[in-house]
């Protein structure tokens, strides 16, 4: 079986892009999800450094799977003209990259504001999004439920998807950040948002105390999303976003057949952690193939 494609956010392991093939290669992981080399955003890059990015990555056998953009990380009062001359130069880089897919968001609001407000505003500048990505039409976007954002519940992404309409719109669907805002991830989230779930970003977290855990060792159900996945015959992106630190004990987790080992740098050590627990769900508990 092989529902699912191993990809990940690789600037966890390092700044340096030769850093990130190294270990991906030593996870089998043949994609990346790119969202910062040398200290510098993606969506930063000129179209001349995306050129030579590409070309290493291609020398290395590594794809891109999805730019990591920021794009819709802003507060929604904020001016948007400027953003969205953002979003278009973004789109021009994963053309660069042959990227399927940019990762979005749907704007941070104020702690003390009513999304509900807001809903008209989000939706609007969506649109424009996709008026832009029209021309582009290889290009899905992805809106991940992110916390703090109109669309961290699984109720406003829907209404996002249902407002906007649109086959070029889906669902990065990140189990952790639902946890993060103390929201049932499966079946609640899941079954809202099944059928416009496109890619996974692999995370899992406490609903205690919101912390990042390896997959399967928090609240946010990933084994049981992965399957369900399978079962609705998913084929896709399933992309380590790590968001781990430092903890006691982190060396002796899931050490047997893992590639943690002392001398590893944080950063690559975080990283094998994060890539054994997916594949002991996938390959060990799902039968699920690892590439």
């Amino acid at each position: 079986m092989n529902n699912f494609v191993i990809t990940g956010f690789a600037d966890e392991i390092s700044n340096d892009i030769e850093e990130q093939i190294r270990v991906l290669r030593i996870n089998n992981i043949s994609h990346i999800e790119i969202r910062g080399i040398d200290g510098k955003n993606v969506s930063d890059f000129t179209l001349s450094e995306a050129k030579r990015y590409q070309k290493k990555l291609n020398i290395n056998g590594i794809k891109v799977s999805s730019i990591g953009s920021p794009i819709g990380k802003i507060n929604i009062k904020d001016p948007f003209h400027e953003h969205l001359e953002k979003f278009k130069h973004t789109l021009d880089i994963a053309t660069i990259f042959q990227s399927p897919y940019i990762r979005m968001f749907s704007f941070y609001l104020n702690h003390d504001d009513n999304p509900n407000e807001y809903q008209d505003e989000v939706i609007n500048r969506w649109k424009q999004f996709l008026s832009v990505a029209k021309d582009y039409p290889d290009i899905t976007l992805l809106h991940e439920n992110e916390k703090d954002i109109f669309g961290d519940t699984p109720e406003r992404c829907a209404v996002l998807i249902e407002k906007l309409n649109d086959k070029q719109v889906k669902i990065a669907f990140d189990p952790a950040n639902f946890v993060q805002c103390d929201v049932e991830v499966y079946p609640h989230a899941f079954n809202l948002l099944k059928d416009d779930i496109e890619y996974m970003h692999i995370k899992d977290a406490n609903f205690s105390d919101h912390k990042v855990t390896p997959a399967g060792l928090g609240d946010g159900q990933v084994q049981n999303v992965l399957q369900a996945l399978v079962d609705k015959k998913f084929r896709g992106f399933a992309s380590l976003e790590p968001h781990l630190s430092m903890f006691d004990g982190f060396i002796n987790l899931e050490q047997e057949n893992s590639l943690v080992e002392e001398d590893n740098s944080d950063g690559e050590a975080l990283f094998n952690v994060a890539s054994n627990a997916l594949r002991k769900i996938l390959v060990e508990k799902m039968g699920q193939e690892w590439k």
